[in-house]
């Protein structure tokens, strides 16, 4: 995820780009402009471009690009004026670095389509949904289980339960709705309650990648959502845990069972019983993935088949584009409701010349009040597609340096 930079270092940034006259690249039309910072205010900054910029205007964005160091940096400003080859912008509020973007990007020309598919089959199912999910590989254990014997699934699972537990229940949202905290909570954040030990609290952390876990502070949010008021927070969440240990609960877990964007149900397990060692995280890992080998053993047995939907594909507002990924908008709908993190589309890009087809994933979304928008990252694109997208966006040859440098990390 590109990087803020911080105030400080943001305005010795723009003295340095003063100070050394450092090339500034701006993009756009598939034409490629140098700029220069030839002075720099509070709330205003001036540049000279090698040449007039053509179509620019006020209150126009331009997408800025320079090399610090061999660390790329990028900003965006809104253009005051212009005259012949000066424009002054507003001062911007953010430098971004540590960019997760392999190349500048550029507005979407006129003459490229973009059409997308969802890869994989897709779902309307009456179950809660999630804003995002961690989609993740079950394939190492395949070798363990057979995913197509649900109940000998069930069966292992209760097994191994009984070694680690005093006891476990099975729900799944299909008959019942979310009625209890925990069941809500769940429903609603698709992360795990877990409580180690009734005689501590929430953890303070998740120590997960892809977060997991409802942590204290993430509880606290959900009671103030509820309606607690922020003076009986602190007293809402020690009096949740104590009503665990004064009902004989000594450690607990609330693991959900995802579908797609579906919180189908949960697994509940507990420790009642003097002796148990309390759960850990290891313990958490192995729960959450037999909750994803049963969500998938659920799929293959056909439990979902009614509520699959034909897969057509769509065509979002393309906002910039680049040699390795996009952005697009698509209106607020069921449609876009699906396209989460880590969701996998094929994609299909139409020039003049040329049709590329290729896949992307999406690193990142955000919304306004009419709009999703949508950063996908291209990968498996054939290298004489790579090298015909870049030269149809920047306007100039594909070299091998430029092949390295989309290739990593910037």
């Amino acid at each position: 995820m590109a990087t803020p930079i911080k105030r400080i270092e943001k305005d010795f940034l723009l003295k340095v780009l003063y100070d050394e006259q450092i090339p500034i690249m701006y993009i756009a039309d598939r034409t490629e402009y140098i700029l220069h910072l030839i002075n720099s205010a509070r709330n205003e900054v001036t540049f000279r471009a090698d040449r007039p910029v053509v179509g620019l205007k006020p209150r126009k964005k331009m997408d800025l690009m320079f090399d610090y160091k061999s660390q790329v940096i990028i900003f965006t400003i809104e253009v005051n004026t212009v005259k012949d080859d000066v424009l002054t912008a507003i001062t911007p509020e953010y430098l971004f670095k540590n960019l997760d973007r392999s190349y500048s990007r550029v507005s979407n020309p006129e003459d490229l389509k973009v059409q997308f598919t969802f890869q994989g089959d897709r779902y309307s199912l009456h179950y809660p949904k999630v804003q995002e999910y961690e989609s993740g590989d079950i394939g190492e254990w395949m070798s363990k289980i057979d995913p197509k014997d649900l109940q000998g699934l069930i069966d292992q699972m209760a097994s191994w339960i009984q070694t680690c537990a005093s006891g476990y229940k099975m729900v799944i949202f299909k008959d019942v709705k979310p009625v209890t905290t925990e069941e809500r909570i769940v429903a609603e954040t698709g992360k795990t309650l877990y409580l180690p030990s009734t005689l501590a609290n929430f953890p303070q952390s998740d120590p997960y990648p892809k977060k997991r876990l409802i942590t204290e502070e993430l509880f606290r949010r959900y009671m103030e959502s509820t309606g607690v008021d922020f003076q009986f927070l602190d007293s809402a969440v020690s009096r949740f845990v104590k009503q665990k240990f004064d009902a004989g609960f000594f450690s607990d877990a609330w693991v959900p069972i995802l579908f797609q964007e579906y919180v189908i149900g949960y697994i509940h397990i507990w420790i009642n019983q003097e002796g148990k060692l309390p759960f850990d995280y290891n313990l958490i890992e192995t729960m959450y993935q037999f909750a994803k080998v049963l969500a998938y053993s659920l799929k293959i047995n056909g439990y979902f088949n009614t509520g699959r939907i034909k897969n057509e594909p769509f065509e979002g507002k393309i906002v910039d584009v680049s040699a390795s990924g996009l952005l697009f908008a698509y209106p607020h709908s069921g449609l876009s409701s699906a396209l989460l993190p880590d969701s996998e589309l094929a994609v299909r890009l139409v020039a003049p010349r040329r049709n590329i087809r290729t896949s992307a994933k999406i690193v990142r979304r955000y919304k306004d009040n009419t709009m999703g928008y949508f950063g996908c990252r291209f990968h498996d694109m054939a290298p004489e597609d790579m090298r015909f997208l870049f030269e149809y966006l920047y306007g100039k040859p594909f070299t091998d340096t430029d092949a390295s440098f989309i290739a990593g990390q910037v």
